[in-house]
């Protein structure tokens, strides 16, 4: 099992970035974390982050080439305003799991919707980076079922 790992704009701040919201982790760790896991479940976490939105949108829209079969996606801002995002995880058809290290619903009003959760198989917020763990967690045990 291959699952593709994306993180969008400034979550490569990590660490140093508001701490007291998203906690004291770097991106790095987190996923180191998230590749020791997979290893643990006999998948292969393969991670990409990119502030720009269109280098996201062409992982996903090779995913099914790449051989990926699902996706764990922390959009960060781009939640929030990208149809384009939307669009491609619609486009693929892979189980995609989407995840933040804070609870966007306890956060300010702009953050309350989510352009891809509609077309994501689950959304896993506010357990920091366990949020990441939870997803792998969840992602891996659907595909298993779905191949059974």
């Amino acid at each position: 099992m291959k699952i593709l790992l994306l993180n969008g704009p400034n979550l490569q701040l990590l660490g140093s970035r508001e701490p007291g919201i998203y906690g004291s982790n770097t991106l790095q760790a987190i996923v180191d974390e998230t590749v020791a896991l997979g290893r643990e479940l006999d998948c292969e976490v393969v991670a990409f982050q990119s502030n720009i939105e269109g280098e996201l949108v062409s992982r996903i829209g090779n995913a099914k080439v790449d051989d990926f079969d699902g996706i764990i996606i922390n959009a960060a801002a781009y939640t929030h305003t990208s149809v384009a995002l939307r669009d491609a995880i619609s486009a693929v058809a892979l189980p995609t799991i989407e995840v933040h290290l804070s609870n966007t619903a306890s956060r300010e009003e702009f953050r309350h919707h989510s352009f891809i959760a509609p077309v994501c198989t689950g959304v896993i917020a506010g357990f920091g980076k366990d949020s990441y763990l939870l997803a792998l967690r969840a992602i891996t045990a659907k595909i298993r079922r779905e191949k059974e």
